[in-house]
């Protein structure tokens, strides 16, 4: 089973580029955020044409997430229950006997802002719900955009950003929290190239000279990580014309 993640920043604009990655990799689930997509503007009919079922749930202009796979997903959830939250970034669904939640993490903007401290909320809001999901499902994948670079070196330049949103110490508390229910990071699973990331900004030629942060990332259930048998960070899409500012992530899991 091959189970993906990518922010596409924006579907309307690259649903070419996805329709030709799905076609390339065939990953029997995809997670998308960022699809800045109204449900009602969703491209039903040309996921379907190529052997995908989407499950969606979006809004105007922000956020987005959405779940396509090569079968339709039971079971859905596209809230975080007991937290009220009208942006969109959660969905999860099950497919077979594993339960499949694709995340999108707010950015949290500054240490100083209020978002920050909505980010640290939905964090904590996450981190209890996913308590109960785990005794309820054993297999299970949280995976999308956490927006956090979890240590030093999952960061381009550690001292320029140390102590900044994405890398400050409550990010990477909250995401320690996570792998403590149960979770693995799927990344460590196997050896990497040093400076191996999943974003980079537009700006300054980051791509070209690779300038980036992990920060995309597929946590297993313990029960799962013990079937991981490939992790692969996939950066042909970012050298695209036009692309995410992600590139996708995904792993392969011998059940």
């Amino acid at each position: 089973m091959r189970v993906a993640t990518w922010n596409v920043n924006s579907l309307k604009v690259r649903l070419s580029q996805v329709i030709n990655w799905l076609d390339i990799n065939q990953p029997d689930v995809l997670c998308l955020q960022e699809t800045k997509m109204q449900d009602d503007n969703f491209p039903i009919d040309e996921i379907i044409s190529i052997g995908y079922h989407p499950i969606y749930s979006g809004q105007k202009t922000y956020n987005g997430v959405a779940l396509l796979g090569k079968e339709m997903g039971r079971d859905y959830v596209a809230s975080i229950p007991n937290f009220p939250d009208h942006q969109k970034r959660i969905l999860a669904a099950n497919y077979g006997d594993i339960r499949i939640i694709c995340i999108y993490v707010p950015n949290g903007q500054s240490i100083e802002s209020e978002k920050f401290q909505y980010k640290l909320g939905w964090l904590t809001a996450l981190n209890k719900w996913l308590q109960a999901e785990l005794i309820k499902y054993p297999k299970l994948i949280l995976l999308g955009d956490f927006n956090i670079a979890p240590e030093a070196c999952d960061v381009h330049d550690p001292e320029l950003w140390e102590g900044k949103v994405l890398c400050s110490i409550p990010e990477r508390e909250a995401f320690m929290a996570l792998l403590k229910l149960g979770l693995v990071d799927s990344f460590h699973l196997f050896d990497h190239p040093d400076k191996s990331y999943t974003w980079w900004d537009y700006r300054m030629m980051a791509f070209r000279r690779n300038m980036g942060m992990r920060i995309d990332h597929i946590l297993l259930s313990n029960k799962l990580s013990e079937s991981c048998i490939s992790y692969i960070i996939d950066k042909e899409p970012r050298k695209h014309e036009r692309p995410s500012d992600h590139t996708p992530v995904m792993v392969d899991l011998s059940i």
